[in-house]
């Protein structure tokens, strides 16, 4: 059965968001986002914690995306069938438990399953994406998501930074606790006053999971997207994962506040988000992915050129950024524009192809600095952005 099947419901006009509500969007995906990257500048101090090896305390990031991945794939979807906001709220409660059980891992193992829950739940972000999609009017959809996808990559990028700080001056116990707590409060906020979207389908729960396999058939520029965004994300995921190691060896030795607050580099790229966004509402969506990954792919020969110093790690941050989140508002811009019944299972695919990248760039980023060190993390970034430009290239324009 698809939707075509009698199974959607009438779909809410579109209409003038409120610059407030966008703002609690934007604060609420980046909030709920930045918990899946706590865990990496902190590596360092948690292997020292349980007296593990780098391998064993990658698993916890590994785990991280692979929960993000699967929470996708099974969560995600249920936007089209239940009403969002208490969707979205319940759900950002639960990622608090999440966090509090974190808090009080007492072995790598535990905190590994933890992540694993925590990944999984922290995919609310990707209910607020659609959600925001869904209300906005067709000619401000670029630039409403632009605006929440800049809050989204706020969080991934300050998320370091303030658990770097924390882990350096506190613990990393503090840190999980204290997000823990942030989220429960978001929660609270959350269902006072996001507005209520009811759902678009009657499907059932395997008949969603299942439509998304017609989708996968149907829509060929949804899945170049999420291959090309996938491929992207692996680079830009395993880079920030073995930074703090990188940075802990000479000739930098410097602890995991430094790695976080590299971070807030990042946010100078946040503004490729909006701007992308407003680019994609008047087209030229492709143009924007292909520039986007060849920035990503130069700023991996910066980071290896550049390896002694910080201010070129600094300048290759701002240049991967802003072009992974040019590359990624467009991206969701087109695959979003394909079905608006189906908002919340594209969103899914997409999101699901993307982060099945960045679990793969993380396990693949710790055996390449492992084996080969920051030459390894610089060339696997690079192919990989270059891998994903040349399948956005040679593919076909529509």
């Amino acid at each position: 059965m698809t939707d075509s099947d009698t199974a959607v419901l009438g779909l809410p006009r579109p209409r003038q968001l409120g610059r407030g509500t966008v703002v609690l969007m934007a604060v609420a995906a980046g909030l709920c986002v930045a918990s899946i990257y706590y865990n990496q500048p902190m590596l360092g101090i948690l292997a020292r914690s349980f007296q593990a090896s780098p391998g064993e305390v990658s698993l916890i990031p590994v785990s991280t995306q692979i929960g993000y991945a699967a929470g996708l794939l099974l969560l995600s979807p249920l936007g089209d069938r239940y009403e969002r906001r208490m969707l979205i709220v319940w759900t950002t409660f639960a990622l608090a438990l999440a966090l509090a059980a974190a808090s009080l891992a007492p072995s790598v193992g535990l905190l590994v399953a933890s992540s694993l829950a925590i990944g999984a739940l922290a995919t609310v972000a990707q209910q607020v994406v659609p959600m925001a999609a869904q209300l906005a009017p067709d000619s401000e959809k670029g630039r409403v998501v632009g605006l929440v996808m800049a809050g989204l990559l706020a969080g991934i990028l300050l998320s370091r930074t303030i658990s770097g700080l924390v882990a350096q001056f506190g613990s990393w116990r503090q840190m999980f606790a204290l997000a823990s707590v942030c989220t429960a409060l978001l929660a609270g906020v959350l269902a006072f006053k996001l507005p209520k979207v009811q759902p678009v389908t009657r499907l059932s729960y395997p008949q969603i999971l299942w439509s998304l396999v017609g989708l996968v058939r149907k829509h060929g520029l949804l899945n170049r997207s999420g291959v090309v965004q996938g491929l992207l994300f692996a680079g830009f995921v395993s880079f920030w994962a073995n930074l703090a190691f990188f940075l802990e060896r000479p000739p930098f030795f410097m602890g995991s506040s430094v790695a976080g607050a590299l971070g807030v580099v990042g946010i100078v790229g946040v503004f490729a988000a909006p701007l992308a966004g407003r680019l994609a509402d008047k087209g030229g969506q492709r143009r924007i992915i292909l520039a986007g990954a060849l920035a990503v792919a130069v700023s991996f020969a910066v980071f290896w050129l550049g390896r002694a110093s910080l201010l070129a790690i600094i300048a290759g941050i701002v240049l991967m950024d802003a072009g992974l989140q040019a590359a990624m508002v467009s991206n969701q811009a087109r695959v979003y524009a394909l079905d608006a019944s189906a908002r919340s299972r594209l969103n899914t695919v997409y999101m699901t192809a993307m982060f099945t990248g960045g679990a793969i760039g993380t396990a693949l980023g710790a055996h390449a600095f492992t084996l080969f060190g920051w030459t390894g993390v610089c060339a696997l970034g690079a192919c990989c952005a270059l891998l994903g430009l040349a399948v956005e290239f040679f593919s076909p324009a529509s």
